[in-house]
């Protein structure tokens, strides 16, 4: 009988309205105990009881700095086993202290314990952990990670966090066809995403498509030896429009070395073919 209750149903009910568990059980005809195992199944942690929490996540409003907060713990971060505490870890600093702003977080960075160039930021919210569940995250989520409950008015600010987080902007200068013809020289950019999931990055493709009508690709490196490697890009023109949408304002939240990357790329996209000359004169 649970499974028959829809995943958005729940949602909408118990995270977005933030109803109480036995008013999302009257409305749907079932029993309370129904809608907690039916909670436990989609991976969403069921409040404590009275009106005070429920309260507190309902508060919670999307934003753009939200957004793309949520974008780089969707793809960079984590989610404790705990049910409160919540870290991403990077090796751009100013990728954290982007993230500190963006929550309004008072919290340090700190060194990764495995050492190296990776540094980290840590903090426990109840209440926000239980909004985040709502939204799709979830503990141990790179592989089960699916469509999350972001709003169309800033999903291009959770996309510009999750390129941020695990994604990348590439330039270079194609010249594999020189041999055939010294004209041959191409300025080549591509903007990807990678993850474990398929499901997550599917829903990327199919909200970018409906939003701003840009298709992609998306690929799979496969490994005998570990899990399959999914990565969704956008190149040539999409490439170029896809930026453009993502950095719409020039004070946005944004990883400073991928945005200035972006910057020179749109600058410089010609996308046909150069004499080499003029392309070693810029």
């Amino acid at each position: 009988m649970r499974a028959a209750i829809g995943e958005d149903v729940v949602r909408d009910l118990y995270v977005v309205q933030a109803q109480t568990l036995e008013r999302v059980a009257e409305g749907l005809g079932v029993s309370a105990t129904t809608i907690r195992r039916r909670l436990r199944d989609l991976g969403i942690t069921a409040r404590r009881r009275g009106p005070a929490c429920a309260d507190r996540v309902s508060a919670i409003a999307w934003t753009g700095d939200l957004a793309y907060a949520v974008g780089v713990i969707a793809t960079d971060g984590n989610l404790s086993l705990d049910g409160r505490h919540l870290n991403v870890s990077s090796q751009d600093i100013d990728l954290l202290e982007t993230i500190r702003r963006c929550l309004d977080l008072r919290v340090s960075i700190a060194r990764c314990s495995r050492g190296g160039r990776c540094h980290r930021i840590q903090w426990g919210s109840r209440t926000f952990y239980v909004w985040l569940l709502g939204v799709g995250l979830m503990p141990a989520k790179s592989l089960k990670l699916g469509p999350l409950a972001v709003p169309d008015d800033v999903f291009r600010d959770f996309l510009r966090g999750s390129i941020d987080g695990d994604g990348s902007v590439v330039t270079y200068r194609d010249r594999y066809n020189t041999p055939k013809n010294p004209k041959y020289v191409y300025d080549r950019l591509f903007v990807s995403l990678v993850s474990a999931s398929p499901r997550f990055l599917r829903w990327i493709q199919l909200s970018v498509l409906r939003l701003h009508g840009l298709s992609g690709h998306l690929t799979v490196r496969e490994s005998p030896k570990h899990n399959d490697l999914w990565r969704l890009c956008y190149a040539k023109r999409e490439s170029v429009s896809l930026l453009k949408w993502m950095y719409y304002a020039t004070d946005l939240p944004a990883l400073r070395r991928k945005r200035d990357r972006a910057e020179r790329a749109i600058e410089g996209a010609t996308w046909y073919r150069h004499p080499l000359s003029e392309l070693d004169a810029r």
